[in-house]
């Protein structure tokens, strides 16, 4: 058996702490949530244990399965989920990584929560899904202030409820969405789902929704046409008097990665519906839930980029190759730092975009400005960038990598998921030339961001000019996406000026910047502090 004898393969990463980041930690202190550091470290901990690993490898080689009818015939439109999936939904909902930053009144809770998700996150994706929702499903709930005093505190809740029963009786709710529709899909306008009042305040809805995910929750804020126009509504699964409202699923959708979650397209047929906001108002009353949404479409692709880093540069660091350990050879040590700097660069903005809703829903008015532009900004580029990160770090694995067991075929199946839920790229670039339009003060807020690096670095200086021009063209929509990643890019480099080591600033704005860079992982220019980028990147694997 001397064959078999295992050498020069690197040990299981297990047993570190995910939060043992320097990036989100710093992060997490300048968004005024460094309170939240011991939480994270004790869940950064779990995360990283083996047996947190074991329920992601789980819950997605178990999927989620439908069953539509009970043995006797009736029908239960039921979705059944391994049990590494509710576990990780428990610890999800138990560290209130859901709804309840809403009710917790200490400032910088909504930063907490993200940072939350950016670590939790990396253990598993798709769990987060309903978890999403759930967040920023109470926003939106606000609009009918009956409705959020009875469902809010559920949602709120920390209290993990599963399986389908009336929701006052329950410790803890979650919720979802049904929005699209196959003959629409983005083009919320064209639903043909209808809501015919009843006369008793609720309506009765009629139609089918095209992707519903996790159709397990206990309530769904849904879209469809009223007598005044497109309404949003809220659906329970189960009525208050504990009978099944009519929510059937015709069938979980074959998706490409998100495999541990169950996406739907459920049928409503006289399904009992509560208005949401006022008739009519439906786009502007959901809009809100879908501000965070993309929030953690940001923070969920910024938190994939980091688990595909983190096992790149450990892999590297045991891996020995052509006489020498591969993190030592300068090419290797170049794409490392340069996957350092792109997910430095990414948790850097999700984490200042969970700090400006934080200060937000506070009744910041100039933050609330900058969120309104800078969401679908980040939602943009960061998502974008996450599907090449995640395949430049398999590429450090070579063929190790290309194998499940290694965990990077999962993350670089769920990467291109959130650049295209709640939005794909070109409406989310059509949505900031809008704000450009209607709110001229968000554009004042973003200018203000990036003022505060002004004079710092001059590639970033004059990054930031040639994007006033850029802005000022006649007809911006045929350059939308250039603008967007222009402003993505800017804003960028003004956080890491500011707030990163000067290693990481030089890098990003000498090749994202300045254009001293090959648009392939691994071309930074030379003179960059390749080492001080990896060792900052990875402290918990040396």
């Amino acid at each position: 058996m001397g064959t078999h004898e295992v050498v020069n393969q690197p040990p299981p990463l297990a047993g570190h702490d995910i939060a043992a980041d320097a990036a989100l930690l710093e992060a997490v202190e300048r968004e005024g949530a460094g309170w939240a550091a011991d939480d994270l470290h004790r869940l950064g901990k779990l995360g990283g244990g083996e047996e947190a690993q074991r329920w992601g490898d789980e819950a997605n080689r178990h999927e989620p399965r439908l069953l539509t009818h009970d043995r006797y015939g009736h029908r239960t439109d039921e979705v059944d989920f391994h049990p590494s999936w509710h576990r990780l939904m428990d610890v999800a909902v138990a560290e209130g990584l859901a709804g309840t930053p809403w009710s917790d009144p200490r400032p910088g809770a909504h930063v907490a929560r993200a940072a939350g998700l950016f670590v939790w996150g990396q253990v598993e994706a798709g769990h987060t899904c309903p978890i999403s929702m759930t967040y920023a499903v109470l926003p939106a709930l606000r609009h009918s202030p009956e409705l959020s005093a009875a469902y809010g505190p559920l949602l709120a809740s920390r209290a993990y409820d599963p399986g389908l029963r009336a929701p006052q009786t329950k410790r803890g709710l979650l919720a979802g969405m049904g929005m699209t529709e196959k003959q629409g899909g983005s083009d919320v306008r064209a639903n043909s789902t209808t809501a015919t009042p009843a006369g008793d305040g609720t309506y009765r809805l009629r139609g089918h929704k095209w992707f519903t995910s996790a159709p397990m929750c206990d309530l769904f804020l849904v879209l469809a046409r009223a007598p005044a126009g497109l309404s949003c509504f809220l659906v329970p699964r189960v009525l208050p008097d504990g009978s099944r409202n009519t929510f059937r699923i015709q069938r979980l959708k074959d998706k490409l990665g998100n495999r541990s979650n169950a996406s739907s397209e459920p049928e409503f047929e006289d399904t009992v519906a509560w208005p949401v906001g006022a008739e009519g108002d439906g786009i502007r009353t959901i809009i809100d839930m879908v501000a965070m949404t993309r929030l953690d479409c940001v923070t969920g692709s910024a938190s994939g980029m980091r688990a595909a880093l983190v096992q790149a540069v450990h892999h590297v660091r045991h891996r020995s190759a052509f006489g020498g350990p591969l993190i030592g050879k300068p090419l290797m040590r170049n794409v490392c730092a340069d996957l350092a700097v792109e997910t430095e660069a990414a948790t850097a903005l999700a984490l200042r975009l969970a700090g400006a809703v934080d200060r937000g829903v506070r009744g910041n008015a100039a933050e609330r400005a900058f969120s309104r532009l800078a969401v679908p900004i980040g939602k943009f580029w960061v998502c974008k960038r996450q599907p090449a990160v995640v395949g430049e770090a398999l590429e450090c694995l070579g063929g190790n990598g290309y194998v499940e067991d290694s965990g990077l075929p999962r993350l670089y199946r769920d990467a291109p998921l959130n650049s295209i839920w709640e939005g794909s790229g070109n409406v989310q670039a059509l949505d900031v030339l809008r704000a450009l339009r209607r709110d001229p003060g968000s554009l004042d807020a973003y200018r203000a961001e990036i003022d505060a690096a002004a004079g710092a670095d001059r590639r970033l200086d004059e990054a930031a000019a040639g994007l006033t021009a850029l802005l000022a063209a006649d007809d911006p929509e045929p350059q939308a996406r250039r603008i967007v990643e222009r402003m993505a890019l800017v804003l960028q480099g003004a956080l890491l000026v500011r707030h990163a080591p000067h290693a990481v600033a030089d890098a990003f704005c000498a090749s994202r910047l300045a254009g001293d860079w090959g648009h392939t992982f691994g071309t930074l220019p030379a003179g960059v502090d390749t080492a001080a980028l990896t060792d900052r990147a990875l402290p918990a694997a040396r």
